[in-house]
């Protein structure tokens, strides 16, 4: 069983800033690419940004500059750090994370439970 428990979000006025933290813990052999996603009202969940395992990260166009990944390998452990917060960025963010269970299988996807990231103009 792989858990990701996130940690982090709430309420922030706009040009603010907040983190995010996500640890994964659990029986697993490794972890490939960890990441944040996040779902508005309405609309279908996107990806806010990727980091894998060697470090490589991608982001979102809309939140380039402005949020950054990072990863504690060692911890089993992803950040978001959210700065010049925008109220279009008020989301549920989902941490997700490619677990491979055992060596000679592929990695399958765990999602967090999400937490609620709101920013007031």
């Amino acid at each position: 069983q792989v858990q990701l428990v996130e940690s982090g979000g709430g309420l922030v006025q706009a040009g603010g800033s907040l983190s995010l933290s996500c640890a994964a813990s659990g029986s697993f052999f490794s972890i490939n690419a960890m990441g944040w996603y996040r779902q508005a009202p309405g609309k279908l969940r996107e990806l806010v940004a990727s980091c894998t395992s060697a470090g490589i990260t991608n982001y979102a166009d809309s939140v380039k500059g402005r949020f950054t990944i990072s990863r504690d390998n060692a911890k089993n452990t992803v950040f978001l750090q959210m700065n010049s917060l925008k109220p279009e960025d008020t989301a549920v963010y989902y941490c997700n994370a490619e677990v491979k269970r055992v060596p000679w299988r592929a990695g399958s996807d765990y999602w967090g439970q999400g937490t609620q990231v709101t920013v007031s103009s």
